[in-house]
């Protein structure tokens, strides 16, 4: 597995900003070359220039990497309009900047060996699981025997699902309203699939309930399970506790979100996550 890219601070071009479902947005932005090192899992931070309110740098999922001649010239982003920064965000368009810091963190573990993985996402959580299936599709890992569990509250939260189609993945959808897919949570047919299934590892990002679910299902299958930790955030670079988990009741050990995760194994994390 390729070694992490450096983390630095630059003014990124927007190349696009597209609205893909009511209230979610792709936006790609120009990147320095060291994100051709970017692990999937990483994030970034960002800042409206010349905007001192929200004050913090907001964290955003690696979406995708854009490439040109095989070069890569951009990440992108996938984002929800949920507060004052991301509707500021919305607003933006093509040519206009913005502050970027990144990548940051630690990404998801990917091996060689992996065969069969269980990809499950709620809604925007989505967004880091794209670009983890980019990369094992273009380090040649064959994922032909994986599958996708998307969940959301209505059709408009289910998201990329035409991508993981185009590698030729099984896609299962689930809305608690039932207006696309199946009606009820995500957990449910993924529950139904390990019955007669055994995935190499679980791959998951979303809603912390749901990652709790998930991190529960792994460990009564007794499966290796990677989840993405969101949570509020301050600087961004391990220098505050605005992002600090409780990994050990007991000795009330913490960990970053930012520099520890995002991304876990669910097993080391048991205490935040397991009932």
């Amino acid at each position: 597995m390729k070694s992490a890219a450096t983390k630095h601070q630059e003014i990124a071009d927007i190349i696009w900003n597209k609205e893909e479902k009511p209230g979610c947005f792709r936006i790609g932005l120009t990147c320095s070359k060291d994100y051709a090192n970017a692990i999937p899992g990483q994030f970034i931070t960002l800042h409206i220039p010349g905007n001192l309110s929200p004050l913090l740098r907001r964290p955003f999922s690696i979406h995708r990497l854009i490439k040109k001649s095989g070069r890569v010239i951009g990440i992108e982003l996938l984002y929800k309009v949920v507060g004052g920064f991301t509707e500021k965000l919305a607003r933006i368009n093509a040519g206009d900047q913005l502050d970027l810091i990144g990548p940051i963190g630690k990404g998801f573990t990917i091996s060689n060996t992996t065969r069969k993985v269980a990809f499950v996402a709620g809604g925007i959580g989505v967004a880091p699981l794209i670009f983890l299936a980019d990369a094992m599709v273009e380090t040649d890992i064959n994922l032909s025997d994986s599958i996708v569990f998307l969940g959301g509250r209505t059709s408009d939260d289910i998201l990329c699902a035409s991508v993981f189609t185009s590698f030729a993945l099984d896609v299962h959808t689930t809305t608690d309203d039932g207006s696309l897919g199946e009606k009820g949570i995500v957990t449910q047919p993924l529950e139904k699939w390990l019955a007669s299934n055994r995935p190499d590892i679980i791959y998951a990002c979303g809603p912390m309930p749901m990652l709790r679910a998930v991190a529960d299902i792994a460990k009564k299958n007794s499966l290796p399970c990677e989840v993405s930790i969101e949570t509020i955030m301050a600087c961004g670079i391990g220098a505050c506790l605005g992002c600090a988990v409780n990994k050990n009741k007991q000795t009330d050990t913490y960990q970053h979100v930012c520099i520890d995760g995002p991304v876990f194994d669910a097993s080391v994390m048991k205490n935040y996550l397991w009932s």
